[in-house]
């Protein structure tokens, strides 16, 4: 997932899309949400959760926590989960499809650069977006949309090894135009720089 607006990435993830809804809230980004179970879900908050669950691998997706941005911007659970993964649906906002899956340490690092703060040192964290992500920069991790400099890139099914070393990023490559067919560093230089790896 504050009142800084999430912009429409890849990655997250962002999310976070990453990756996430528009307007999220940093402190809602800290933790997975949490909220008293309802009775059953409605027709629609199953069909987030079909969604949410695309980002990950079956066995991953059916044991995570599923959150959603409700209308009023703040994140919703829709489901409990117990693995420590935590999944988002699909961005309708967003150009292509994103639902993305991450575990506690992505997630913290999500709401670090939602909220436009350094991530902590020594939390290397992991996501999925098995179902593909959003276009985005590869440059500029606030960029709304292409322009003249920021190097859009187009992204398909993917994971992410997000909050490593910067010794661990050294090793693949950081161009501003990458081929998105082999790992790349995506915001290369920056405090958010990740991993991006392609999985088809």
């Amino acid at each position: 997932m504050m009142s800084t607006s999430l912009p429409t990435t890849a990655s997250i993830a962002a999310a976070v899309a990453m990756l996430f809804a528009p307007a999220a809230v940093a402190a809602d980004m800290a933790m997975p949400a949490t909220a008293a179970k309802a009775a059953a879900p409605s027709a629609a908050d199953r069909k987030l959760i079909k969604s949410a669950m695309q980002a990950a691998p079956k066995k991953v997706g059916a044991a995570a926590t599923i959150v959603a941005m409700g209308a009023d911007g703040q994140m919703r659970t829709l489901r409990e989960g117990s693995n420590g993964f935590t999944c988002m649906p699909d961005n309708p906002a967003t150009p292509g499809p994103d639902p993305m899956c991450m575990d506690q340490a992505a997630w913290e690092w999500a709401g670090a650069w939602i909220g436009r703060k350094t991530p902590a040192a020594g939390k290397v964290g992991f996501m999925y977006m098995l179902a593909g992500g959003t276009d985005a920069s590869n440059t500029d991790p606030y960029a709304t949309k292409p322009g003249a400099d920021n190097h859009w890139v187009k992204t398909g099914p993917h994971v992410m090894i997000v909050g490593a070393d910067a010794s661990f990023y050294d090793m693949y490559p950081k161009s501003a135009t990458p081929d998105t067919s082999v790992p790349y560093v995506m915001w290369p230089g920056t405090p958010y720089q990740h991993l991006m790896i392609p999985i088809k």
